[in-house]
């Protein structure tokens, strides 16, 4: 939390002039409470250099003026829709003043930090030099310490308080190293005589709101494929032979048929991206699914990897590495999209991946990696990522990533597909409303981002936030991030039953995996971290009105307020859903039936990319951020009214005519999707 005296607000408007003004020095950020993971030591020596960023208060970042400026590109009945900004527009529209930039730029030469010394980067936010202690302290009018690391070989500097001239405290957001502790620091930059602080072994331990056990879904259920499961009557024999089992096996035949979804013409610029962490694919799977459900794919086909800090791909058959995600996510967005290119952003090293999922899934490199202006962020009281859970890079570990964390080195594809998520207590409020801002700014620029919204109803699995993975009690409603966030699609499941076909209605996937995923099922409820945002609002009014749950509630995300159970007033989940039940897939060379929203996500990937595709070729640009869209327009998909998705010792919420908790507005319509969206401009 900023401390900034009010008189800073009122003061008079100074213009400045070469000759920097003078004025007080007052208190500008303060340390609450002692830092829980780390002890203060020594003074730093006042030769010692440190790295110094000074963040300046940027522009237009009120929510409402956002989101404003999203739905100017985003809303179908906006003249402007389509008109995507370019990265640097979104810089520029939230980037300090120029009245900022060189107020701040003046008090720093003034005080004798040399004009070439200061680095201003190209997203405006901040200024950087290299200082020595003693210029810290001087210009900060405070004491910087060493802090060392509770159970890591780790030694950060930072100091409990700052002060800037009164004059400049509009203008300045933040200051590192500061009441946030610099990033670890070697021995060269910090001098400690007769101190041996060694390399950092990087993060580990568990981080406030870590979850135990591995990352959910999708999941496996090693079933032989057959005609059709025991006392199975074959539906009738009109359809043809690829369409007559996919009550019992999904494949890529079925898909098609159940959305109307043509094959792949183009392979124009715009390309679909899939994100993975801590899983990868190998290509012999890849092409055994190939040669058996998708012919129309050559063998040898993969992605084009962008990998981030260290990321790599693909490994060999049979790797431990290879569990099954990455697999069935190419699996599906190779044989809905070919001959379109596809990019696989797979982050981090080997070091970090696996605690990760582990523990939480970040996305913080990956946003890093596409939006260079995101490593040094300022919003919500938190600058840049936070370690942990977030990586640190150079990682001094054997075998991790030695190069600098990746900042803008990948112009973003028009759509990305991440099944991956955890539950949301699993994340701190403000660093997953930090996130949804950039999720937001990239929307701006004509991303669309889809994740699957998870598998365990109304509840996470087992053992995160309790024993049946519920909240409180064990009776709490347990949302998913990151699909409370507004400014991305959140995409649930829906199944075929035995003795259906690609002419029935599907319901809320659901299935008895067994073990741990007896009530797997399509992921939803309501945020208790956002908001629902305006184009979403109506519906869920529609929804209260017309299919009013019967439990206790709460609000404002006050969890298990007044015995409530869900949170009356959050964001719904999902926005849309697609089939997540019985896709035949090999994995380590296994045919066997697979399950999850993590199928559903990558089917509405490859649904808008081929819609991107033929807008492309007629001369207009990607759909963006489709949720205005769909929500202004249910019609354009398959509502899905049966089925429910339990947990926490209740049947969940169920799906209904119109958006529910479940199934979300529905499954894609490619006809009424594609004839809707070329209309736009």
């Amino acid at each position: 939390m900023r401390f900034t005296s009010i008189a800073a607000f009122l003061a008079a408007f100074a213009t400045f002039s070469n000759a920097a003004p003078t004025s007080k020095a007052i208190l500008h950020e303060k340390r609450d409470q002692p830092l829980s993971r780390y002890v203060r030591g020594a003074r730093a020596d006042a030769q010692a250099v440190l790295p110094i960023r000074i963040g300046l208060t940027q522009t237009n970042l009120d929510e409402e003026s956002v989101y404003a400026k999203l739905m100017d590109v985003a809303h179908p009945a906006s003249p402007n829709f389509g008109k995507h900004w370019s990265a640097a527009d979104v810089h520029g529209a939230f980037a300090p003043t120029e009245e900022t930039m060189e107020s701040v730029k003046a008090w720093l030469v003034a005080a004798g930090i040399a004009s070439e010394r200061i680095r201003h980067y190209e997203n405006r936010a901040w200024l950087a030099f290299e200082g020595t202690v003693a210029e810290a302290e001087a210009l900060f009018k405070t004491e910087y310490y060493e802090h060392a690391h509770t159970s890591r070989n780790e030694l950060r500097v930072g100091c409990d308080s700052y002060h800037v001239p009164e004059h400049l405290t509009r203008h300045i957001d933040y200051v590192t190293p500061g009441v946030k502790l610099s990033a670890p620091l070697k021995k060269s930059v910090v001098k400690r005589d007769g101190r041996n602080w060694g390399p950092w072994s990087g993060p580990s331990g568990p981080w406030q709101g870590s979850r135990p056990g591995p990352r959910p879904g999708p999941s496996f259920a090693p079933v032989a494929p057959s005609a059709g499961p025991p006392h199975w009557n074959p539906p009738q024999m009109t359809l043809p032979e690829d369409l007559r089992t996919c009550g019992a096996n999904i494949t890529p035949a079925c898909i098609r048929a159940l959305y109307d979804i043509p094959f792949g013409h183009f392979n124009v610029s715009n390309a679909l991206a899939v994100y993975e962490q801590g899983d990868y694919y190998d290509q012999a799977d890849l092409d055994m699914f190939y040669a058996s459900y998708a012919p129309n794919v050559p063998q040898g086909t993969g992605p084009v990897l962008k990998g981030v800090d260290g990321g790599f791909a693909p490994v060999a058959q049979n790797s431990s590495l290879a569990t099954g995600e990455s697999i069935i996510d190419f699996d599906l967005v190779f044989s809905l999209t070919y001959p379109q290119q596809v990019i696989l952003y797979q982050t981090d090293d080997q070091i970090y991946e696996p605690e990760e999922v582990a523990t939480v899934n970040t996305f913080n490199t990956l946003l890093d990696a596409l939006d260079g202006s995101y490593c040094n962020y300022t919003a919500y009281d938190i600058t840049g990522d936070s370690t942990p859970p977030d990586p640190v890079y150079p990682d001094p570990a054997a075998g991790g990533y030695k190069g600098q964390l990746q900042c803008g080195v990948y112009k973003p594809a028009n759509v990305i597909s991440l099944s991956y998520g955890e539950a949301e207590q699993d994340v701190p409020a403000n660093y997953a409303k930090r996130q949804c801002n950039e999720f937001l700014k990239l929307g701006l620029q004509g991303v669309s981002f889809f994740f699957a919204s998870g598998d365990y109803g109304v509840a996470s699995f087992p053992g995160d936030g309790g024993p049946n993975g519920c909240l409180e009690n064990g009776t709490v409603f347990n949302p998913q991030y990151p699909s409370g966030c507004p400014y991305l699609t959140s995409v649930g499941a829906t199944r075929l039953y035995p003795n259906q076909t690609i002419y029935d209605r599907e319901s809320v996937m659901h299935a008895n995996l067994s073990g741990t995923a007896q009530n797997f099922s399509s992921a939803g409820g309501f945020s208790n971290y956002f908001t629902p945002a305006p184009y979403q609002q109506q519906t869920l009014n529609n929804y209260f009105a017309q299919h009013n749950p019967q439990y206790p509630y709460y609000t404002n995300g006050d969890i298990g307020a007044n015995g409530g159970i869900y949170n009356r007033n959050g964001r719904g989940i999902p926005d849309v859903s697609a089939n997540g039940a019985l896709l035949l897939a090999y994995v380590n060379g296994d045919l066997g039936h697979w399950y999850g929203s993590s199928l559903a996500a990558p089917i509405w990937a490859s649904t808008i990319t081929l819609i991107n595709n033929e807008r492309h070729v007629r001369g207009k640009g990607p759909v963006g951020f489709i949720n205005p869209t769909l929500y202004e327009n249910p019609w354009l998909l398959n509502d899905i009214i049966n089925g429910t998705n339990p947990g926490c010792g209740t049947e969940g919420f169920g799906a209904s005519e119109g958006w529910d908790p479940a199934t979300g507005l529905g499954t894609p319509n490619y006809d009424r999707l594609l004839g809707f969206y070329l209309r736009l401009p």
